[in-house]
C-alpha cells in the first residue's frame, strides 16, 4: 500500500494575512506596473516571515509574497546558493 509521507505546509497563516483583505490586484499586478502599494501593506503584516518563507519553499514566481517581488525573491534564492 503507497502511503502519502509528504506533509501539507500550514496555511493558516494565509486567513490572518493583510493581503486576503485587500484583494489581488496589488499583490498580482499587470506586467510593468507598480508593486509599491503591496509592499507596503506587507510592512504592515504580522504574517510577513510566514509569507514569504513559503514563498521560497514552493517557488513561487508571480507577484508579490513576503514584501519581495519575482526579481527580489530569485535575487534572494541566488545568493543564498
Amino acid at each position: 500500500m503507497y502511503t502519502d509521507t509528504t506533509s501539507t505546509p500550514d496555511l493558516t497563516w494565509q486567513r490572518e494575512a493583510l493581503c486576503a483583505q485587500t484583494g489581488a490586484d496589488f499583490f498580482f499586478p499587470e506586467p510593468g506596473s507598480s508593486v509599491r502599494e503591496a509592499k507596503r501593506i506587507c510592512t504592515l503584516c504580522d504574517m510577513r516571515p510566514a509569507c514569504l518563507e513559503y514563498a521560497l519553499a514552493n517557488d513561487e514566481r508571480f507577484g508579490v509574497w513576503g514584501g519581495l517581488s519575482e526579481k527580489e525573491r530569485l535575487q534572494l534564492r541566488r545568493a543564498s546558493f
